[in-house]
């Protein structure tokens, strides 16, 4: 009956979540703040560069210049998808673990207006958006943000983002578009999948 009654209620919190997604969106998913420069990187300059790799806006390429990869090795890893479980991915963001880890993912990357305080909110609600249809990817997740976010380096953050990948070396282990490359990755790796029934052995005859 407990475990029923969890059930219905991370159902209820992952269909308000989605909710929350379907109703907001934003075409600013990256404005890189330095100092009292805000510089922004639009959804459509995204959507060009996954499509056929042309950068078309200056601070998109700032960005990858100062990721530590390549323009081509970034776009391969935004576009890459990943098999999930929306359950799974959403325990997992509804534990008390997946609270830390979304805490942590938005270390210097966060809304805009709100900064860290809808956070945690905002990018599970991104993440499960695009889990919807069983893949995950950074580009999904960063075109179902629900509002605007901002890499802030002026002071309050140092501009440096936890990514999800042990052992590389900077700028890679720090940088925006790094951390979004690893991602669905990570998530990938920490869902909490349903258990598998038991299956009872078949009853043996006497002879």
């Amino acid at each position: 009956m407990f475990k029923r009654l969890a059930a219905g209620l991370l159902a209820g919190a992952t269909l308000s979540t989605l909710a929350l997604a379907a109703e907001a969106g934003t075409s600013r998913p990256v404005r890189w703040k330095t100092g009292g420069a805000v510089w922004t990187t639009t959804s459509s300059a995204f959507k060009t560069f996954f499509d056929d790799g042309e950068i078309t806006d200056r601070a998109l390429s700032q960005g990858i210049a100062e990721s530590g990869w390549t323009a081509d090795e970034i776009r391969e890893g935004m576009t890459k998808t990943y098999d999930v479980d929306l359950i799974g991915v959403s325990r997992f963001l509804y534990s008390e673990d997946g609270e830390k880890f979304l805490d942590e993912q938005t270390n210097s990357y966060y809304p805009y207006w709100m900064k860290k305080k809808t956070a945690v909110v905002a990018l599970r609600s991104a993440i499960i958006a695009d889990s919807v249809d069983g893949q995950l990817s950074s580009a999904g997740i960063l075109d179902n943000l629900p509002v605007d976010f901002a890499l802030a380096d002026n002071g309050a953050s140092d501009g440096s983002q936890i990514v999800c990948k042990p052992g590389l070396d900077a700028p890679r282990d720090t940088s925006l578009l790094s951390w979004y490359v690893f991602l669905p990755a990570c998530v990938q790796a920490n869902q909490i999948l349903p258990a598998e029934p038991v299956r009872p052995e078949p009853v043996r005859g006497l002879w």
